[in-house]
């Protein structure tokens, strides 16, 4: 009961700090990017008051960061028999988390298993950024904390910044060997009931770890570069300087004046494949800052178009540019049909930036990809779909009109057969009963076996026409016109795709016939 009430008491403090506290630090609210691991020691060794005191002090010490990625991110380890890991770095985002979890953590007791601890500390810290700054903060009462040299001397080799609170009861020898150099600012031994005396101490001896002085590259082409880095000035405390000049080439230093509250600047005209350097002065008559530097490569200036042309049934031309012969050793285009067609390959001279692809499958759509292999072998690629034409459908190659009877003809015909499903056939008709009403049409469809049909009540001057229906569309048909009927004679009527125009056999000599193609 007592110890829940001492809880409580302690947890109303928290409370009452928080909404007394003045404005946070400024120099602390952006300053920094690094990840900050707690190895909180939560075994039977610490009494509840000082484990609960502990977690105070971290969330007074934690308070004036700016938390997630691109800023600072938090984690807690608790070492007790077994490790437990109360939250990793990715999850808080803001202070009222983080605050708000590190104020409901209870003690694990136990026996004080710092080594396996360790293991997993390491496992967190190194699976992250290796350029990103990390810090194990380890809050213990320095009690038989275990071997614990060898895990911190592998945490150390990995580029981890190791820093002790501890208790006067600790084992100061373990603890000086365990932390990183230098000793007045990364080790402090104190009383638990004086801990907020180093507060300020070791949050500056944190943030001159993580404080996020660099010059980034975030955005780069084969001309451009945009760089960036954490503000330490104001708009009317001073000015940036930004230089820069390409390694190793004979050429002017390129130098830029940029506002108190820039933090970020786009370098243009930049030469493709080159290598540069960049400085940033941060000018100031409050304080001198450090100068910061960055070196990039700019990218191979790659294919920036590629195009396609003289599509046919069965080609397409493909061409890109620019074109690169003195930075370029070879050109490869591969294409296929999409999504799963065979891969076809042509490879084409540096000086060479068309070809025309053929052999193609009509009504198809291919994937085609130009790659440009560079002298630096360095290779860059730019790819597009293209559609190849439908090919034309066979047409109708024959039409026969064999008179039978007064107003009744044979009608034949001959097509390409292959990928065929049917005719379509249409005629004028008239009504037997009404000679004088006007012709109707009249149309019929015939599956692909049909040959011939005969059609009956043609109209004077019908006009009959047959298509051939394939799978993808109709074919060009033919139409032929009979003038006038004679059943005592034979009259066969032949239209024809095969000729220059429609051609007319008679076998008697009654007849007067018009032929002509029909398209759909």
């Amino acid at each position: 009961m007592r110890g829940f009430l001492l809880r409580c008491v302690l947890l109303w403090a928290m409370l009452q700090w928080s909404k007394t506290q003045s404005a946070v630090p400024a120099t602390a609210l952006n300053c920094c990017e690094g990840d900050v691991l707690l190895l909180l020691d939560s075994s039977g060794s610490v009494a509840n008051r000082e484990f609960l005191r502990l977690l105070h002090f971290a969330t007074i010490l934690l308070r004036p960061f700016s938390l997630g990625r691109g800023h600072v991110r938090v984690g807690l380890l608790q070492v007790g028999t077994n490790p437990n890991l109360e939250f990793g770095l990715d999850v808080h985002n803001n202070q009222e988390s983080l605050q708000k979890a590190l104020q409901s953590v209870s003690q694990l007791q136990g026996d004080t298993n710092t080594k396996a601890a360790l293991r997993v500390a390491q496992g967190l810290l190194t699976e992250t950024d290796e350029n990103m700054p990390k810090v194990l903060l380890w809050l213990t009462d320095g009690v038989e904390p275990g071997d614990v040299g060898g895990a911190m001397a592998e945490l150390k080799a990995q580029g981890v910044s190791v820093l002790a609170v501890s208790t006067v009861h600790g084992n100061y020898q373990v603890l000086q060997r365990a932390v990183t150099p230098p000793l007045e600012s990364h080790l402090y031994s104190v009383d638990i009931d004086d801990i907020d005396i180093i507060t300020e101490d070791l949050r500056e001896a944190i943030i001159k770890i993580i404080r996020a002085e660099r010059l980034r590259v975030v955005d780069l082409t084969s001309h451009s570069a945009v760089l960036q880095w954490r503000p330490v000035l104001k708009v009317d405390s001073g000015y940036y300087e930004i230089s820069y000049n390409s390694l190793g080439k004979a050429g002017p230093e390129t130098k830029r004046t940029l506002s108190g509250n820039s933090n970020w600047v786009e370098l243009t005209n930049l030469q493709p494949d080159t290598t540069y350097t960049a400085a940033l002065h941060p000018e100031s008559n409050q304080r001198l800052f450090n100068t910061l530097s960055v070196n990039f490569t700019t990218h191979v200036l790659g294919l920036t178009v590629v195009s396609v042309s003289d599509s046919g049934s069965r080609q397409i031309r493909v061409s890109w540019g620019p074109l690169q012969p003195a930075g370029v050793q070879r050109y490869t285009v591969e294409y296929g049909a999409f999504p799963s067609g065979e891969v076809l390959t042509v490879t084409l001279p540096s000086q060479q930036n068309s070809t025309l692809l053929t052999g193609l499958q009509p009504g198809t759509q291919y994937l085609v990809t130009v790659s440009a292999l560079h002298r630096n072998g360095k290779e860059r690629a730019m790819s597009v779909r293209a559609c190849t034409q439908e090919a034309a459908l066979p047409a109708l190659s024959d039409l026969y009109l064999i008179p039978v009877e007064h107003q009744e003809v044979q009608v034949a015909w001959q097509a390409n057969q292959e990928g065929l499903k049917g005719y379509w056939l249409s005629w004028e008709r008239q009504n037997p009963h009404t000679y004088t009403s006007k012709p109707s049409i009249s149309s019929l469809y015939l599956p692909a076996s049909s040959r011939s049909t005969r059609l009956k009540h043609l109209a004077p001057s019908s006009r009959v026409c047959v298509s051939p229906v394939y799978s993808s569309g109709r074919g060009e048909g033919l139409c032929c016109t009979a003038e006038r009927f004679q059943p005592a004679g034979l009259t066969i009527t032949v239209c024809s795709n095969q000729a220059a125009g429609a051609k007319k056999w008679v076998k008697s000599s009654i007849l007067s016939a018009g032929c002509s193609s029909l398209d759909n």
